[in-house]
């Protein structure tokens, strides 16, 4: 472990990964800490940062020119589109665009941290081999997360910095905007729920409810994705970061249903998509008679992603073991982490 100042350079820290992230270093002494998204943030006395257009190289080139100091580049951004196959140009060119900006700036750069996903195994596309290790055969592409890796091992010869890929299963924890956080669809579908005076039926497909899976705590995430960049045992490997433990939604639902005060139905399969399209009057009026954040409706919702989620009908998880024999040891109870999450969500009234 070095214990020298370092730099990180956070790319996507507006997202649920990249927030995390920041907010972890920013409690941690020997760091220092920039945050790079396309909504900038405002600057804290232990974070700044930086509004770019990473789909622009030259605004990109503009933007990370000063940011000679940067010692660590986490990448954590995303680019969101209709297909597959779409995704790999936007995403591609992000990540290039980057690490083209910042081997330019920054002479001292020692590491690039890549926020990979289960998609490298295939399973986005249906069922596959569970548990997913590290050595398992790539699908066949299009796909983005691992041609990124391709691009960083290739990039990586001869220069004197590492690389690190950090693959999480669904990640939870707060942020507002992003089109992929399952704790906010549940919160926010369960707060509506209630509203009208509704159970909470699980929505997924009929076999997603006895589908065996797992989650990755944004903050556990946070910690592994700092104890990868900062190990030398770690670098140029990939590793597999989940909470350590599994669960289906038959035994956990009922639970959250119950936090929330709710009683539960049978399951009913339904697009969220479709049925919460018309209540963003509804949670207007919720926001004001709940005295909650005035977020608006897109901010704390993400159906298509809890659409997504729900209608896996097949066993969802990954061997976690060989990022415990390279050293990191740390692990989250899903369901205290679900019921946490909660919590912090009405502490910070965005939910009733």
């Amino acid at each position: 472990m070095e214990h020298n100042t370092k730099v990180a350079l956070v790319v996507g820290a507006n997202g649920v990964i990249g927030r995390n992230l920041v907010e972890h270093l920013a409690t941690l002494p020997d760091w220092e800490v920039i945050g790079l998204s396309r909504r900038g943030g405002e600057n804290t006395e232990r974070v700044r940062y930086v509004a770019v257009d990473l789909l622009d190289p030259a605004d990109t080139r503009a933007k990370l020119r000063e940011l000679t100091g940067v010692t660590h580049l986490f990448y954590a951004a995303y680019q969101d589109r209709p297909t597959w196959a779409e995704l790999v140009p936007p995403n591609m060119a992000m990540l290039t665009n980057v690490v083209d900006a910042v081997e330019a700036a920054a002479p001292g750069l020692r590491h690039i941290s890549l926020m990979q996903g289960y998609k490298v195994y295939g399973a986005h596309l249906g069922p596959f081999k569970t548990p997913a290790r590290e050595t398992d055969a790539r699908p066949m592409p299009p796909e983005f997360m691992a041609s990124q890796q391709q691009f960083l091992e290739r990039r990586q010869h001869g220069k004197a910095w590492t690389w690190t890929a950090l693959r999480p299963s669904v990640v939870a924890g707060f942020a507002l905007g992003n089109p992929m956080n399952l704790a906010m669809v549940i919160a926010v579908y369960a707060a509506i729920s209630k509203e009208l005076g509704l159970p909470l039926r699980f929505p997924g497909k009929p076999g997603a409810y006895d589908s065996l899976l797992e989650m990755t705590d944004a903050g556990l995430l946070a910690k592994a994705t700092v104890w990868a960049a900062t190990s030398e045992r770690a670098e140029n490997q990939a590793f597999n970061i989940n909470n350590g433990d599994l669960f289906r939604w038959r035994e956990l639902w009922p639970k959250i249903a119950a936090h929330f005060g709710l009683a539960v139905a049978d399951p009913l399969p339904m697009s969220l998509s479709d049925v919460m399209a018309d209540k963003a009057e509804l949670w207007q009026e919720m926001v004001a008679e709940h005295g909650l954040e005035p977020h608006a409706y897109q901010e704390v919702s993400s159906w298509g992603f809890g659409d997504f989620v729900f209608s896996w009908d097949y066993d969802m998880f990954a061997d976690g073991s060989k990022a415990r024999r390279f050293g990191f040891h740390e692990f989250v109870d899903t369901e205290a982490m679900f019921l946490e999450i909660f919590d912090d969500l009405r502490a910070r009234r965005v939910i009733p």
